[in-house]
């Protein structure tokens, strides 16, 4: 019998341990077969919500964020780089930008209404790591939308619009006031939650775990 399993993905898409993340929570539901109903509902979390509008070079951000050195930066970058390779995903190589990512959210708002939210959400992942654009751009958004499967007028009008934009400050605030600092962090069922891009097997772990509790549950005499 399969365990019904609701999973909050709070993350940006700016974010390289997301996309290894899902990647990893995929395979783990995937080896977990019929286990599990798993439904995923990506959450927003802006990591620059005060980027400029032109974006940051990499390095620069970094070295300003966390006074991290140019040499500890590519070393991380690497691991990063080889991380992705084997859960299939690339990593381009090459120094690239930070951008805020606000519109993006809005458009990942409007897509879970569209049932295309994670189909977007990859897409915008491979076009920011894979080709290094820019995902604060509008046409790049839309780009991405139509990638998706979703409308592209209807996209176009969501982003010139401000659609959307005051129910995702809401959720970012939810996610926080609930003690989210960092991201990805995957909530199980609103209940368990596994930060950081864990491995495959963690997450095959932790999903078990939960089961396991749920169902030792003894429902209360009628």
């Amino acid at each position: 019998m399969s365990t019904a399993l609701k999973i909050d993905f709070i993350s940006d898409v700016s974010c390289p341990w997301c996309i290894i993340g899902l990647r990893a929570l995929d395979l783990a539901l995937e080896h977990l077969g019929d286990e599990v109903q798993a439904r995923i509902h990506f959450q927003p979390f802006e990591l620059n919500s005060r980027m400029r509008p032109e974006g940051q070079e990499i390095f620069e951000h970094i070295a300003e964020k966390y006074g991290s050195t140019r040499e500890q930066y590519l070393a991380n970058a690497e691991n990063i780089r080889q991380r992705g390779a084997e859960l299939g995903f690339v990593f381009k190589p090459g120094e690239r930008r930070i951008y805020n990512t606000f519109d993006a959210h809005r458009l990942l708002h409007w897509a879970e209404l569209e049932g295309r939210q994670q189909a977007l959400k990859e897409a915008l992942f491979a076009a920011y790591f894979s080709q290094h654009a820019d995902v604060s751009s509008h046409k790049v958004l839309a780009d991405m939308a139509q990638k998706a499967g979703l409308d592209r007028v209807r996209a176009e009008t969501v982003l010139t619009s401000g659609q959307y934009a005051s129910e995702v400050r809401e959720l970012e605030q939810l996610w926080v006031s609930r003690g989210v600092s960092s991201v990805p962090t995957v909530v199980f069922n609103d209940q368990y939650a596994v930060s950081g891009g864990q491995p495959v097997d963690v997450f095959v772990s932790a999903i078990r775990q939960i089961v396991s509790e749920q169902s030792s549950v003894v429902a209360p005499a009628q």
